[in-house]
């Protein structure tokens, strides 16, 4: 019953904070996390269609950047963060960790779209912006890095192989900064996690994510209409399915 409410509590928050995501993210741009996918794979993906993280012919995504415990790792968190419940398929099944092995293989996750000139300083207040040298591919490397061996520490055991209230537990603690990494701080290696877990599950299935536009439709977002402002002061429910930028319908 307590897994049951969280699991309640999180899907409610999420979506309570989409006001918070940016439109470019949901409908393809290319801010935050949302890079320049690939076209081959992307044209792939968006044909398909296919439920959970899966690949050609109903396989499953082969990653091209995670190892294999990191890929363990990546399926494993975003399953927590957003999971599957009575109001429908989670971050697993949407294909979440496909979105993000994409996005380490474009210019967001090598830095080449930040300035990354130093110098760095980590102790000044958050309003002065990111103070670290290390760009996405690195946090995501050395943070599930220093996770597992946090995790191990802690329960004898990776990330993955824990319960999941005890990954719930782990989570909330790399969010508070309590978790004590040795490469970066936990909780910044937790808000990429989380931010790129959200992205991926709003974005357009173009980029691997969000795959039968699972999120679309829990939000009632009508994806890349052209046009659908004579809906938005009617107070009613949108009728028509999402439509995603390759003109695939929900």
């Amino acid at each position: 019953m307590a897994s049951e409410k969280n699991n309640s509590s999180r899907r409610d928050f999420l979506v309570k904070s989409m006001s918070l995501i940016p439109a470019v993210v949901v409908t393809g741009g290319s801010m935050g996390a949302v890079g320049l996918a690939a076209p081959a794979a992307a044209a792939e993906a968006e044909k398909s269609a296919e439920p959970a993280a899966q690949g050609k012919a109903g396989e499953p995504w082969q990653p091209q950047f995670f190892n294999d415990v990191e890929w363990a790792f990546i399926n494993a968190a975003v399953a927590r963060l957003i999971p599957a419940d009575e109001r429908g398929p989670g971050a697993l099944e949407a294909g979440v960790p496909e979105f993000i092995d994409r996005q380490m293989n474009t210019p967001y996750a090598t830095g080449a779209i930040w300035y990354m000139q130093g110098p760095f300083n980590p102790d000044v207040p958050k309003e002065m912006g990111y103070q670290l040298p290390l760009v996405p591919k690195q946090i995501y490397n050395l943070g599930i890095a220093d996770a597992n061996d946090w995790c191990k520490k802690q329960h004898g055991k990776l990330f993955a192989e824990l319960s999941g209230e005890q990954q719930d537990s782990v989570l909330g603690q790399f969010e508070s900064g309590d978790a004590q990494f040795t490469q970066l701080p936990s909780s910044l290696f937790f808000s990429y996690l989380l931010q790129n877990t959200r992205e991926g599950f709003f974005s357009d299935p173009i980029h691997g994510g969000n795959k039968g536009m699972v999120g679309w439709t829990l939000i009632n977002f009508p994806g890349a209409r052209a046009d659908f402002m004579d809906w938005v002061e009617r107070g009613e429910r949108y009728p028509f399915p999402p439509v995603s930028i390759n003109g695939v319908r929900a």
